[in-house]
């Protein structure tokens, strides 16, 4: 079985702490130990046997860095894109890779979440694989426990797939909702949160690729070096998108594992306790005194609240990045802003 771990992303919603030089997937957000590092580990430690880490040009040396302090470093492969393309282009270098292994387990993995139940964890890609050995293309959705406006959604089937438990047909893909949405799928109880992990047979990511994205299947069918040749002009799709909303052969895995996607400082909150007044610190130096709902990330220096209230506060060195905290998912924007300011420096 093959793993293919996704890092060539930018991580912008975590600035100032994921940046253009070290994007997320390279830092030490939980422990000190980096997200691909962590999910390095447990890809291996669920049965994977080859790991093949997808990135970008740019980002090739830390891969390359990580990979080589590794002691397994023999079973791990690194391929690179020229540019950003999106992970449907992305999945494709693997295709173009191993196509010539048609049937092959290939596991698709984001390089960024977190995982608090590994046996959980394991359990369910073990249910993906019996899906995937009957020639389903399975994607792991995670129950919700909250109303999150931050992720996906997968509406699930009542009925099962073959004779695996909690392997279910797929009724259809949702977009990030509205609170009052979210809700609504929370207290539905078929709704999950999609948590972008693909799990299929070589040929029939092929076939898929084939019916559904011609454009990206006719250059990978060609081999790996002419497909990397041509990446300039590919389109840039997502494989939710350009696979799982088209394809008949979806099948959705139920877990329940403490899983966490790391895409927003709100995400990284939810790994932390909070004190009683729902104040959050992740760091060593860090004073709150008459606060509430602030969530702080500290690095270098000391961090002082006082009399202040839900309040988003990362300190990186650097930078020092100040926002209410209901603010978390415009991260982004800000960043956005400070491209067209050029201030790179920041970036």
């Amino acid at each position: 079985m093959i793993s293919v771990i996704l890092a060539g992303g930018k991580g912008i919603r975590l600035w100032p702490e994921s940046r253009q030089e070290k994007p997320k997937q390279f830092c030490r957000l939980v422990d000190d130990r980096s997200m691909l590092d962590h999910t390095i580990d447990r890809c291996i430690n669920t049965g994977f046997n080859r790991i093949v880490i997808i990135t970008s040009d740019d980002l090739l040396p830390h891969v390359q860095q990580l990979v080589q302090q590794r002691p397994d470093n023999s079973i791990i492969e690194i391929l690179s894109e020229p540019e950003g393309k999106n992970t449907a282009p992305a999945v494709g270098l693997a295709l173009a890779r191993y196509q010539a292994e048609p049937d092959e387990i290939i596991a698709v993995f984001p390089s960024d979440h977190h995982i608090l139940d590994n046996d959980g964890f394991g359990n369910t890609i073990s249910k993906a694989v019996q899906a995937a050995n009957n020639n389903h293309i399975a994607i792991v959705g995670v129950m919700p426990n909250r109303p999150e406006t931050g992720y996906g959604y997968i509406e699930k089937s009542r009925w099962e797939v073959s004779e695996i438990p909690d392997v279910f047909q797929v009724s259809s893909f949702r977009e990030k909702p509205d609170l009052p949405t979210a809700e609504s799928y929370l207290a539905a109880g078929n709704y999950m949160w999609n948590a972008g992990i693909y799990i299929g047979k070589t040929s029939i990511f092929m076939e898929e690729f084939m019916k559904h994205i011609p454009q990206l299947y006719e250059p990978i069918a060609q081999g790996y070096e002419p497909y990397r040749d041509a990446y300039a002009l590919l389109p840039s799709i997502s494989l939710d998108y350009g696979i799982a909303e088209k394809s008949d052969r979806m099948a959705v895995v139920s877990g329940d594992f403490g899983w966490c996607d790391l895409g927003s400082w709100n995400a990284l909150a939810e790994l932390h306790q909070q004190d009683e007044r729902q104040n959050i610190c992740a760091g060593q130096d860090v004073v709150i005194l008459d606060s509430n709902n602030c969530l702080v990330k500290q690095t270098e220096k000391t961090i002082v609240l006082f009399g202040v209230d839900n309040l988003l506060v990362v300190e990186t060195g650097d930078v020092i990045l100040i926002s209410e905290r209901q603010r978390c998912q415009d991260v982004r924007s800000l960043v956005e802003a400070l491209n067209r300011e050029q201030r790179f420096d920041l970036l």
